[in-house]
Protein backbone atom coordinates (compact mmCIF):
# COMPACT_ATOMS: atom_id res chain seq x y z
CA UNK A 1 0.00 0.00 0.00
CA UNK A 2 1.40 3.94 -0.80
CA UNK A 3 -0.05 5.12 2.42
CA UNK A 4 1.90 4.88 5.58
CA UNK A 5 0.49 3.66 9.29
CA UNK A 6 0.90 6.41 11.49
CA UNK A 7 -1.20 5.02 14.51
CA UNK A 8 1.72 2.15 15.14
CA UNK A 9 4.55 3.00 17.31
CA UNK A 10 6.70 2.61 14.15
CA UNK A 11 5.42 3.93 11.39
CA UNK A 12 4.82 1.23 8.34
CA UNK A 13 3.41 0.42 5.08
CA UNK A 14 4.51 -3.43 5.62
CA UNK A 15 1.48 -4.26 8.05
CA UNK A 16 4.26 -4.72 10.88
CA UNK A 17 1.30 -5.66 13.55
CA UNK A 18 0.49 -8.78 11.52
CA UNK A 19 4.07 -10.10 12.57
CA UNK A 20 4.07 -10.34 16.23
CA UNK A 21 7.47 -11.40 16.81
CA UNK A 22 8.90 -9.10 14.22
CA UNK A 23 7.08 -5.90 15.78
CA UNK A 24 8.33 -6.91 19.37
CA UNK A 25 11.96 -7.01 18.02
CA UNK A 26 11.90 -3.58 16.59
CA UNK A 27 10.36 -2.01 19.14
CA UNK A 28 12.99 -3.56 21.56
CA UNK A 29 15.52 -2.11 19.08
CA UNK A 30 13.95 1.77 18.82
CA UNK A 31 15.05 2.61 22.35
CA UNK A 32 18.64 1.38 21.37
CA UNK A 33 18.25 3.91 18.46
CA UNK A 34 16.82 6.66 20.42
CA UNK A 35 19.94 6.57 22.77
CA UNK A 36 22.47 6.55 20.04
CA UNK A 37 20.48 9.20 18.57
CA UNK A 38 20.80 11.72 21.89
CA UNK A 39 24.09 10.12 22.51
CA UNK A 40 25.97 10.92 19.74
CA UNK A 41 23.70 12.40 16.62
CA UNK A 42 22.98 15.98 16.43
CA UNK A 43 24.05 17.68 19.75
CA UNK A 44 21.92 20.45 22.16
CA UNK A 45 19.45 20.66 19.18
CA UNK A 46 17.07 18.02 20.37
CA UNK A 47 14.56 20.00 22.05
CA UNK A 48 14.26 22.75 19.16
CA UNK A 49 11.54 22.41 17.03
CA UNK A 50 12.90 22.10 13.42
CA UNK A 51 10.47 22.55 9.91
CA UNK A 52 11.10 18.92 9.40
CA UNK A 53 9.55 16.72 6.16
CA UNK A 54 8.03 13.83 7.34
CA UNK A 55 7.03 10.71 4.61
CA UNK A 56 3.39 10.36 4.73
CA UNK A 57 3.54 8.09 1.56
CA UNK A 58 5.37 6.51 -0.80
CA UNK A 59 4.11 8.05 -4.13
CA UNK A 60 6.63 9.95 -6.20
CA UNK A 61 4.08 13.13 -5.86
CA UNK A 62 3.16 14.45 -2.08
CA UNK A 63 4.39 11.95 -0.08
CA UNK A 64 6.27 14.96 2.13
CA UNK A 65 4.42 16.43 5.00
CA UNK A 66 6.18 19.86 6.17
CA UNK A 67 6.24 20.88 10.11
CA UNK A 68 7.56 21.94 13.37
CA UNK A 69 9.24 18.47 14.88
CA UNK A 70 11.56 17.89 17.85
CA UNK A 71 14.58 15.20 16.28
CA UNK A 72 14.08 13.21 18.53
CA UNK A 73 10.26 13.10 18.21
CA UNK A 74 10.88 12.59 14.46
CA UNK A 75 8.70 9.15 12.77
CA UNK A 76 11.21 7.17 11.66
CA UNK A 77 9.71 4.52 9.92
CA UNK A 78 9.47 1.47 7.57
CA UNK A 79 8.15 2.62 3.59
CA UNK A 80 8.71 0.23 0.97
CA UNK A 81 7.61 1.39 -2.62
CA UNK A 82 4.59 -0.77 -3.79
CA UNK A 83 5.03 -4.06 -4.70
CA UNK A 84 5.52 -4.83 -8.73
CA UNK A 85 3.23 -8.07 -9.51
CA UNK A 86 5.32 -10.06 -11.22
CA UNK A 87 8.18 -8.76 -10.78
CA UNK A 88 10.96 -10.21 -12.07
CA UNK A 89 14.91 -10.62 -12.51
CA UNK A 90 16.53 -8.16 -14.17
CA UNK A 91 19.78 -9.38 -14.55
CA UNK A 92 22.96 -12.22 -13.94
CA UNK A 93 22.18 -15.86 -14.05
CA UNK A 94 18.46 -15.63 -13.01
CA UNK A 95 17.65 -12.98 -15.49
CA UNK A 96 13.73 -13.50 -16.20
CA UNK A 97 12.91 -16.06 -13.35
CA UNK A 98 10.54 -14.75 -10.78
CA UNK A 99 11.97 -12.50 -7.92
CA UNK A 100 12.52 -13.19 -4.51
CA UNK A 101 10.65 -12.19 -1.66
CA UNK A 102 12.89 -14.36 0.69
CA UNK A 103 16.73 -14.56 0.89
CA UNK A 104 17.90 -17.78 -1.02
CA UNK A 105 19.88 -19.59 1.62
CA UNK A 106 22.96 -19.87 -0.79
CA UNK A 107 22.90 -15.92 -0.50
CA UNK A 108 22.01 -15.43 2.21
CA UNK A 109 25.61 -14.58 3.96
CA UNK A 110 26.33 -12.34 0.75
CA UNK A 111 22.95 -10.45 1.00
CA UNK A 112 23.47 -9.87 4.58
CA UNK A 113 26.97 -8.24 3.92
CA UNK A 114 25.92 -5.71 1.02
CA UNK A 115 22.90 -4.74 4.05
CA UNK A 116 25.58 -4.32 6.62
CA UNK A 117 27.54 -2.35 4.67
CA UNK A 118 25.04 0.37 3.22
CA UNK A 119 23.46 0.30 6.75
CA UNK A 120 26.72 1.22 8.58
CA UNK A 121 27.09 4.18 6.37
CA UNK A 122 23.95 5.83 7.73
CA UNK A 123 24.63 6.06 11.07
CA UNK A 124 28.06 7.10 10.08
CA UNK A 125 27.43 10.48 8.55
CA UNK A 126 25.41 11.65 11.48
CA UNK A 127 27.78 10.78 13.81
CA UNK A 128 29.85 13.01 11.49
CA UNK A 129 28.04 16.00 11.37
CA UNK A 130 26.89 15.92 14.96
CA UNK A 131 28.37 19.26 15.80
CA UNK A 132 27.97 20.98 12.57
CA UNK A 133 24.56 22.66 13.86
CA UNK A 134 26.83 24.87 16.57
CA UNK A 135 28.53 26.58 13.44
CA UNK A 136 25.50 26.62 11.03
CA UNK A 137 25.91 29.84 9.00
CA UNK A 138 21.65 30.08 8.95
CA UNK A 139 18.79 29.00 10.11
CA UNK A 140 18.41 27.65 6.42
CA UNK A 141 21.36 25.59 6.55
CA UNK A 142 20.62 24.40 10.25
CA UNK A 143 17.55 22.51 9.08
CA UNK A 144 19.25 21.02 5.83
CA UNK A 145 21.78 19.91 8.18
CA UNK A 146 19.14 18.20 10.69
CA UNK A 147 16.76 17.18 7.71
CA UNK A 148 19.92 15.12 5.90
CA UNK A 149 20.06 13.62 9.70
CA UNK A 150 16.92 12.24 10.22
CA UNK A 151 16.55 11.13 6.72
CA UNK A 152 20.02 9.04 7.10
CA UNK A 153 18.30 7.87 10.51
CA UNK A 154 15.27 6.57 8.64
CA UNK A 155 17.43 4.58 6.09
CA UNK A 156 19.39 3.11 9.18
CA UNK A 157 15.60 2.04 10.25
CA UNK A 158 15.09 0.85 6.41
CA UNK A 159 18.21 -1.73 6.29
CA UNK A 160 17.66 -2.34 10.25
CA UNK A 161 13.86 -3.61 9.09
CA UNK A 162 15.65 -6.12 6.51
CA UNK A 163 17.77 -7.44 8.76
CA UNK A 164 15.32 -8.46 11.80
CA UNK A 165 12.64 -9.46 9.16
CA UNK A 166 15.08 -12.11 7.29
CA UNK A 167 18.31 -12.69 8.69
CA UNK A 168 16.85 -14.02 12.50
CA UNK A 169 19.17 -13.93 15.29
CA UNK A 170 22.26 -13.07 12.87
CA UNK A 171 20.18 -9.73 11.89
CA UNK A 172 19.19 -9.00 15.35
CA UNK A 173 23.21 -9.07 16.34
CA UNK A 174 24.32 -6.67 13.21
CA UNK A 175 21.50 -4.01 14.11
CA UNK A 176 22.81 -4.20 17.51
CA UNK A 177 26.57 -4.01 15.72
CA UNK A 178 25.04 -0.61 14.20
CA UNK A 179 24.48 1.49 16.76
CA UNK A 180 27.71 0.36 18.56
CA UNK A 181 30.31 1.25 15.35
CA UNK A 182 31.74 4.84 15.96
CA UNK A 183 33.10 6.87 12.86
CA UNK A 184 36.55 7.89 13.16
CA UNK A 185 36.74 5.49 16.63
CA UNK A 186 40.26 3.87 16.12
CA UNK A 187 38.86 0.56 18.22
CA UNK A 188 35.85 0.22 16.59
CA UNK A 189 34.86 2.07 13.47
CA UNK A 190 32.81 2.49 10.51
CA UNK A 191 33.31 -0.07 8.21
CA UNK A 192 34.27 2.15 5.29
CA UNK A 193 37.06 4.45 5.22
CA UNK A 194 35.21 7.55 4.15
CA UNK A 195 32.74 7.43 7.11
CA UNK A 196 35.70 7.44 9.51
CA UNK A 197 36.75 10.88 8.00
CA UNK A 198 36.68 14.31 10.15
CA UNK A 199 33.77 16.43 8.84
CA UNK A 200 34.55 19.53 11.13
CA UNK A 201 33.06 22.11 9.09
CA UNK A 202 30.89 23.58 6.67
CA UNK A 203 32.46 23.39 3.45
CA UNK A 204 33.53 19.80 4.14
CA UNK A 205 29.78 19.06 4.80
CA UNK A 206 28.81 20.17 1.66
CA UNK A 207 31.28 17.99 -0.18
CA UNK A 208 30.29 15.24 1.56
CA UNK A 209 27.00 15.83 0.55
CA UNK A 210 27.61 16.64 -2.68
CA UNK A 211 30.09 13.64 -3.01
CA UNK A 212 29.68 10.79 -0.42
CA UNK A 213 25.93 11.18 -0.41
CA UNK A 214 26.30 11.02 -4.08
CA UNK A 215 27.88 7.37 -4.19
CA UNK A 216 25.04 6.61 -1.56
CA UNK A 217 22.92 7.65 -4.57
CA UNK A 218 24.54 5.09 -7.23
CA UNK A 219 24.81 2.29 -4.56
CA UNK A 220 20.88 2.53 -3.80
CA UNK A 221 20.21 2.70 -7.79
CA UNK A 222 22.85 -0.40 -7.71
CA UNK A 223 20.89 -2.40 -4.99
CA UNK A 224 17.59 -1.40 -6.26
CA UNK A 225 18.04 -3.60 -9.27
CA UNK A 226 18.22 -6.55 -6.45
CA UNK A 227 16.47 -10.05 -7.02
CA UNK A 228 15.45 -9.67 -3.25
CA UNK A 229 12.17 -7.63 -3.87
CA UNK A 230 12.26 -6.22 -0.03
CA UNK A 231 16.06 -5.14 -0.35
CA UNK A 232 15.07 -3.33 -4.29
CA UNK A 233 11.86 -1.61 -2.47
CA UNK A 234 13.60 -0.25 0.30
CA UNK A 235 16.18 1.03 -1.83
CA UNK A 236 13.80 2.52 -3.87
CA UNK A 237 12.17 4.88 -1.45
CA UNK A 238 15.36 5.65 -0.33
CA UNK A 239 16.47 7.31 -3.48
CA UNK A 240 13.51 9.67 -3.15
CA UNK A 241 14.98 10.79 0.25
CA UNK A 242 18.25 11.31 -1.07
CA UNK A 243 17.71 13.63 -3.56
CA UNK A 244 17.65 16.26 -1.26
CA UNK A 245 20.75 15.42 0.36
CA UNK A 246 22.80 15.99 -2.96
CA UNK A 247 20.44 19.18 -3.37
CA UNK A 248 22.39 20.35 -0.25
CA UNK A 249 25.53 19.61 -1.23
CA UNK A 250 25.40 20.90 -4.69
CA UNK A 251 23.77 24.00 -3.68
CA UNK A 252 25.90 24.60 -0.75
CA UNK A 253 29.44 24.27 -2.59
CA UNK A 254 27.63 26.45 -5.15
CA UNK A 255 26.47 29.42 -2.43
CA UNK A 256 29.89 29.09 -1.15
CA UNK A 257 31.68 30.24 -4.96
CA UNK A 258 29.26 32.70 -5.18
CA UNK A 259 29.96 34.47 -2.24
CA UNK A 260 33.55 33.80 -3.14
CA UNK A 261 33.21 35.39 -6.76
CA UNK A 262 30.84 38.65 -5.00
CA UNK A 263 33.79 39.34 -2.61
CA UNK A 264 36.33 38.95 -5.55
CA UNK A 265 34.55 41.31 -7.91
CA UNK A 266 34.41 43.85 -5.30
CA UNK A 267 37.89 43.44 -3.69
CA UNK A 268 40.01 42.77 -7.32
CA UNK A 269 43.25 43.52 -5.78
CA UNK A 270 43.21 41.24 -2.61
CA UNK A 271 43.00 37.52 -1.53
CA UNK A 272 39.16 36.96 -0.75
CA UNK A 273 40.57 35.46 2.83
CA UNK A 274 41.01 38.95 3.84
CA UNK A 275 37.64 39.68 3.37
CA UNK A 276 36.10 36.80 4.61
CA UNK A 277 35.26 34.51 2.01
CA UNK A 278 36.80 30.97 0.83
CA UNK A 279 39.55 31.15 -1.99
CA UNK A 280 38.14 29.24 -5.30
CA UNK A 281 41.66 27.46 -4.87
CA UNK A 282 40.75 26.18 -1.37
CA UNK A 283 37.48 25.22 -2.35
CA UNK A 284 39.00 23.26 -5.29
CA UNK A 285 41.37 21.16 -2.50
CA UNK A 286 38.25 20.41 -0.59
CA UNK A 287 36.57 18.81 -3.95
CA UNK A 288 39.80 17.03 -4.40
CA UNK A 289 39.90 15.24 -1.16
CA UNK A 290 36.26 14.08 -1.01
CA UNK A 291 35.82 13.11 -4.50
CA UNK A 292 38.75 10.89 -3.85
CA UNK A 293 38.30 9.12 -0.75
CA UNK A 294 34.54 8.97 -2.46
CA UNK A 295 35.65 7.18 -5.42
CA UNK A 296 37.40 4.74 -2.87
CA UNK A 297 33.58 3.77 -1.62
CA UNK A 298 33.18 1.32 -4.93
CA UNK A 299 36.04 -0.77 -4.12
CA UNK A 300 38.60 -2.29 -6.28
CA UNK A 301 38.52 -1.82 -10.07
CA UNK A 302 39.01 -6.18 -10.84
CA UNK A 303 36.49 -7.66 -8.57
CA UNK A 304 35.51 -11.17 -7.96
CA UNK A 305 32.68 -10.07 -5.49
CA UNK A 306 31.24 -7.38 -7.71
CA UNK A 307 31.28 -10.64 -10.63
CA UNK A 308 29.38 -12.67 -8.02
CA UNK A 309 26.95 -10.35 -6.81
CA UNK A 310 26.12 -9.55 -10.57
CA UNK A 311 25.81 -13.23 -11.52
CA UNK A 312 23.51 -14.27 -8.68
CA UNK A 313 21.27 -11.22 -8.43
CA UNK A 314 22.55 -9.24 -5.68
CA UNK A 315 23.83 -6.24 -6.77
CA UNK A 316 22.67 -4.85 -10.45
CA UNK A 317 23.96 -1.84 -11.99
CA UNK A 318 22.52 1.71 -12.24
CA UNK A 319 19.52 2.04 -14.06
CA UNK A 320 19.71 -2.04 -15.39
CA UNK A 321 16.69 -1.86 -17.31
CA UNK A 322 17.96 0.55 -20.09
CA UNK A 323 20.66 -1.43 -21.01
CA UNK A 324 20.25 -4.15 -23.38
CA UNK A 325 22.50 -7.04 -22.09
CA UNK A 326 21.60 -8.17 -18.87
CA UNK A 327 24.17 -11.00 -18.84
CA UNK A 328 26.84 -9.26 -19.35
CA UNK A 329 28.72 -12.36 -20.28
CA UNK A 330 30.33 -11.95 -23.32
CA UNK A 331 31.31 -8.18 -22.55
CA UNK A 332 34.31 -6.84 -21.38
CA UNK A 333 35.39 -3.69 -20.17
CA UNK A 334 39.08 -1.97 -21.70
CA UNK A 335 41.37 -0.45 -18.45
CA UNK A 336 44.81 -0.16 -18.25
CA UNK A 337 45.93 -1.88 -15.20
CA UNK A 338 48.54 -0.56 -13.13
CA UNK A 339 51.09 -3.15 -12.01
CA UNK A 340 54.85 -3.04 -11.75
CA UNK A 341 55.18 0.70 -12.09
CA UNK A 342 53.51 0.48 -15.48
CA UNK A 343 50.24 -0.13 -16.97
CA UNK A 344 48.65 -2.53 -19.09
CA UNK A 345 45.34 -1.98 -21.36
CA UNK A 346 43.45 -5.04 -20.72
CA UNK A 347 40.21 -6.26 -21.75
CA UNK A 348 38.34 -7.22 -18.61
CA UNK A 349 35.43 -10.06 -18.21
CA UNK A 350 32.44 -6.97 -17.79
CA UNK A 351 31.54 -8.90 -14.51
CA UNK A 352 34.39 -8.29 -12.86
CA UNK A 353 34.35 -4.94 -13.72
CA UNK A 354 31.17 -3.67 -12.30
CA UNK A 355 32.25 -1.72 -9.70
CA UNK A 356 34.27 0.33 -12.29
CA UNK A 357 31.02 0.28 -14.32
CA UNK A 358 29.37 1.99 -11.79
CA UNK A 359 32.51 4.60 -10.50
CA UNK A 360 32.06 5.40 -14.19
CA UNK A 361 28.00 6.78 -13.67
CA UNK A 362 29.50 8.38 -10.58
CA UNK A 363 31.89 10.24 -11.86
CA UNK A 364 29.80 11.22 -15.04
CA UNK A 365 27.10 12.28 -12.45
CA UNK A 366 29.95 14.67 -10.45
CA UNK A 367 30.42 16.06 -13.56
CA UNK A 368 27.20 17.53 -14.07
CA UNK A 369 27.79 19.28 -10.53
CA UNK A 370 31.41 20.85 -11.41
CA UNK A 371 29.60 22.41 -15.07
CA UNK A 372 26.85 24.12 -12.15
CA UNK A 373 29.55 25.38 -10.38
CA UNK A 374 31.67 26.39 -13.65
CA UNK A 375 28.40 28.11 -14.30
CA UNK A 376 28.33 30.45 -11.08
CA UNK A 377 32.11 31.72 -11.72
CA UNK A 378 31.24 32.27 -15.46
CA UNK A 379 28.18 34.45 -14.53
CA UNK A 380 30.35 36.56 -12.15
CA UNK A 381 33.00 36.67 -14.92
CA UNK A 382 35.51 34.73 -12.83
CA UNK A 383 38.36 33.54 -14.96
CA UNK A 384 38.64 29.89 -12.71
CA UNK A 385 37.36 26.44 -14.10
CA UNK A 386 36.81 24.17 -11.07
CA UNK A 387 37.34 20.10 -11.92
CA UNK A 388 37.50 16.46 -10.98
CA UNK A 389 40.69 15.22 -10.13
CA UNK A 390 41.11 11.91 -11.70
CA UNK A 391 40.16 8.43 -10.26
CA UNK A 392 43.62 7.44 -9.45
CA UNK A 393 44.35 10.54 -7.49
CA UNK A 394 44.65 9.71 -3.78
CA UNK A 395 43.05 6.38 -3.95
CA UNK A 396 43.21 3.86 -0.88
CA UNK A 397 41.66 0.99 -2.37
CA UNK A 398 41.73 -1.12 -5.87
CA UNK A 399 45.02 -1.15 -7.67
CA UNK A 400 46.17 3.01 -7.06
CA UNK A 401 45.94 2.83 -3.62
CA UNK A 402 49.02 4.64 -1.95
CA UNK A 403 50.48 5.30 -5.36
CA UNK A 404 51.38 8.59 -5.95
CA UNK A 405 49.28 9.58 -8.94
CA UNK A 406 48.40 13.20 -9.77
CA UNK A 407 45.35 15.19 -10.31
CA UNK A 408 45.42 14.26 -13.89
CA UNK A 409 46.47 10.64 -13.32
CA UNK A 410 50.17 10.47 -14.28
CA UNK A 411 52.57 8.55 -11.79
CA UNK A 412 54.82 11.09 -9.94
CA UNK A 413 57.89 10.69 -7.44
CA UNK A 414 57.30 10.27 -4.43
CA UNK A 415 59.13 13.80 -3.72
CA UNK A 416 57.08 14.80 -6.80
CA UNK A 417 53.92 14.27 -4.35
CA UNK A 418 54.94 15.62 -1.44
CA UNK A 419 55.97 18.72 -3.04
CA UNK A 420 52.44 19.56 -4.80
CA UNK A 421 50.34 18.23 -2.29
CA UNK A 422 49.50 21.54 -0.41
CA UNK A 423 48.44 22.61 -3.69
CA UNK A 424 46.07 19.53 -3.93
CA UNK A 425 44.80 19.23 -0.62
CA UNK A 426 43.65 21.25 2.06
CA UNK A 427 46.24 21.68 4.43
CA UNK A 428 46.02 21.91 8.25
CA UNK A 429 46.46 25.89 7.93
CA UNK A 430 43.39 25.78 5.11
CA UNK A 431 41.41 23.75 7.42
CA UNK A 432 41.98 25.96 10.64
CA UNK A 433 41.16 29.29 8.10
CA UNK A 434 38.11 27.65 7.49
CA UNK A 435 37.02 26.96 10.79
CA UNK A 436 37.91 30.17 11.98
CA UNK A 437 34.90 31.39 9.53
CA UNK A 438 32.38 29.31 10.78
CA UNK A 439 30.59 31.63 13.27
CA UNK A 440 27.04 30.70 13.56
CA UNK A 441 24.16 33.16 12.27
CA UNK A 442 21.24 32.50 14.18
CA UNK A 443 19.53 35.58 13.57
CA UNK A 444 16.23 34.54 11.06
CA UNK A 445 16.93 35.07 7.36
CA UNK A 446 20.75 36.29 7.79
CA UNK A 447 23.30 34.54 6.45
CA UNK A 448 27.04 34.33 7.15
CA UNK A 449 29.63 36.06 5.02
CA UNK A 450 31.05 33.43 3.50
CA UNK A 451 28.03 31.91 1.86
CA UNK A 452 25.70 33.42 -0.38
CA UNK A 453 21.39 33.09 0.28
CA UNK A 454 19.86 30.54 -1.46
CA UNK A 455 18.21 31.27 -4.51
CA UNK A 456 14.25 30.22 -3.06
CA UNK A 457 13.07 29.25 0.19
CA UNK A 458 12.29 25.16 0.74
CA UNK A 459 8.69 24.02 0.79
CA UNK A 460 7.33 27.53 -1.10
CA UNK A 461 8.25 29.46 2.37
CA UNK A 462 10.38 32.55 1.99
CA UNK A 463 14.28 32.50 2.21
CA UNK A 464 13.50 34.36 5.71
CA UNK A 465 11.59 32.32 7.01
CA UNK A 466 12.36 30.39 10.58
CA UNK A 467 13.30 27.50 9.95
CA UNK A 468 14.38 26.35 13.29
CA UNK A 469 12.80 27.67 16.15
CA UNK A 470 15.79 28.56 18.81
Amino acid sequence: MAGIDYSQKIPNNVDLKSDRRLQRALEAWQPEYIDWWRSVGPTDFNENEIYLRTAVSVEKDGWAHFDYVKMPDYRWGIFLTPQEPGRTIGFGDHFGKEAWDQVPGEHRNSLRRLIVTQADTEPASVEQQRLLGHTAPSLYDMRNLFQVNVEEGRHLWAMVYLLQAYFGRDGREEADELLQRRSGNADHPRILGTFNEPCEDWLAFFCFTMFTDRDGKFQLLALAESAFTPLARSCQFMLTEEAHHMFVGQTGVGRVIQRTCEVMNEHPDSCPSEHGAIPLELIQRYINFWVSSSNDLYGGEVSSNAANFFRSGLKGRAWEQKREDHLALEGHYTMDIFENGGFTSTEVPLRNAMNEVLRDDYIADNQKGIVYWNKVTAKAGIDFQFRLPDRRFRRRVGMFAGHPFDLDGQLVTQEQWDAKAPEWLPSTEDKDFVKSLMQPVREQGKYASWIAPPAKGLNGQPVEFEYVKL
